[in-house]
This record gives C-alpha cells, structure tokens and sequence, in this order.
C-alpha cells in the first residue's frame, strides 16, 4: 500500500491514517504456519515538527508451533510500531529511520518488515513450557514420562561409594 505523504511533510503536527492489509505469505516461517485471517495494520503518520514517525498496531491471530515441544497453538498478535520517517536520509547514515522516497513509502512492505524484525527468538506455547524428554520424546508439559535421569559421568566415582 503506497501511502502519499505529501500533504503533511512539510505541515508540522499533520497527521496521515492509514489502514492495510499485511501479506501473509511473507510473515509465515517455521514457526508461524499461519494465519487464519490476514493481519491488518492501523495507525498514523505524523509531523512533528518536521520530524516524521509512523505509529501502528499489526493486529490478527496466528497459528504457531512451539519451538520446545512442537505443539500447534493459536496466539493472538497485537504488535505495536514506532518507526522514524525521514524524508532526506544521506546514503551513509546510520540512523534508524526509514527513507521516504518520492514523498511517500510502502506502509505494507514497512509493516511487514517491522514484523519481522521484532519477532520473539523463539515461539513459546507457553511461558513455562517444559518441552520434549530428550530419551523417550513424550511431552512434558502432559506429565512426567518415567525415564530414569541419566546420571552425570562425573560423579561416577563417588557413585561407586555408594554402592558398598
């Protein structure tokens, strides 16, 4: 979605809504298999005092699969974005902010990338989630699975004293 900023680049505390439709495609991964419903984004552009800054929520319910014990659950994603808009970025700036080009941007391709970037390292079923015995398979959030605890090679002298 081509979002035309220029009415408010050069009027300070203007403001731009805007509202998309984000590509599930390009947010699935291997631990995001889907969305039931495309997420949407809503939010504003706004100059203040001749500073630009996007102001969003990504919102929608996805289907996940945890990354300790491989259970698929749905989760719900409220995300929120605050992204810098500068108009006149030089080539080699380190500044965070996305470039407007041609008094404008993609707000889907910016949505989507934000996404991304912010994303959890590792999608959890739960918080507290005790994921796979390492031996038998069984998931431990279900119960314990009754393997005996491999005992550590490094007290097995010791161990022998306990055995006379």
């Amino acid at each position: 979605m081509w979002l035309d900023l220029s009415r408010i680049i050069e009027t300070p505390g203007a403001s731009l809504p805007f509202e998309t439709e984000l590509d599930a495609a390009l947010l699935a991964s291997d631990a995001i298999l889907s969305f039931p419903v495309p997420p949407t984004a809503r939010g504003q552009v706004v100059n203040t005092a001749g500073l630009l800054d996007l102001h969003a929520h990504i919102r929608g319910r996805m289907r996940c699969r945890c990354d300790r014990c491989g259970a698929e659950f749905e989760r719900e994603l409220d995300q929120p974005v605050d992204q810098p808009l500068a108009a006149d970025l030089p080539e080699d700036s380190d500044s965070d902010a996305y470039p407007v080009e041609d008094n404008g941007i993609d707000a889907a391709a910016l949505l989507e990338s934000c996404f991304l970037l912010d994303r959890e390292m590792k999608t959890l079923c739960r918080p507290d989630c005790a994921g796979l015995c390492p031996r038998c398979g069984r998931n431990l959030n279900e119960g314990p699975c009754g393997c005996q605890p491999t005992p550590d090679p490094r007290f097995a002298v010791l161990e022998q004293l306990l055995d006379r």
